[in-house]
């Protein structure tokens, strides 16, 4: 079985009393500030990059007690909601005993699945920590790529949705990108009646 020790395959990593679940390479967005797209696969000394994708059971056994950490997050170099299905077999598991569930993602979850799965994440998700990126689609195409033109208003139509049937919600934006407006990005998640939480560029965690 893997271990954090395992410098090729991290499934589970240790961040601050939080353990992350590292669940996908693959992603809908191909962000220029993203370390992978620089061959930068490091994260506090544990390396991303994953040849097998981790099974349910295998995600299961990395979070180990799910009680002692402050809260088991899906994350990792790629976007965890395109293994939908997975991700809340594990939230099942893990949730007699969690402490708090959250998933770190792009909000793109409903186009990628092509319905509104928002629903299917109430009872096990606490929380969603949904990357905004940017105060509107030209400023959020130019760093993110996206491949399809409206996926801005996607990511936040998923927040409207998500809020709904998730307790907390967050929409995150980083600082330290050319063109990124933060005050602008808080005033959006505020009028969506969402958190906001303010990153900064090339810290992780």
């Amino acid at each position: 079985m893997s271990t954090e020790h395992d410098t090729d395959h991290i499934i589970g990593y240790t961040l601050d009393q939080r353990r992350y679940l590292n669940v996908t390479n693959r992603c809908t967005l191909r962000c220029r500030f993203c370390p992978k797209f620089n061959d930068d696969w490091v994260v506090r000394g544990y390396s991303m990059r994953i040849g097998q994708e981790p099974s349910v059971a295998a995600m299961i056994a990395a979070v180990g007690e799910p009680a002692q950490w402050e809260e088991v997050v899906f994350c990792g170099f790629g976007e965890p909601t395109l293994r939908l299905a997975e991700i809340l077999a594990v939230a099942q598991a893990i949730r007699p005993q969690a402490r708090r569930i959250r998933i770190n993602t792009d909000g793109l979850a409903n186009r990628v699945h092509g319905r509104d799965v928002t629903p299917e994440l109430a009872g096990w998700i606490d929380a969603l920590s949904i990357s905004l990126n940017a105060q509107d689609a030209e400023t959020y195409a130019r760093w993110t790529r996206p491949r399809h033109e409206d996926d801005y208003d996607a990511m936040l139509d998923f927040t409207r949705r998500a809020r709904q049937h998730v307790p907390e919600v967050v929409l995150t934006a980083i600082d330290g990108l050319e063109g990124i407006d933060i005050a602008a990005c808080e005033a959006i998640a505020q009028s969506l009646g969402v958190g906001f939480r303010r990153r900064y560029l090339g810290r992780v965690g």
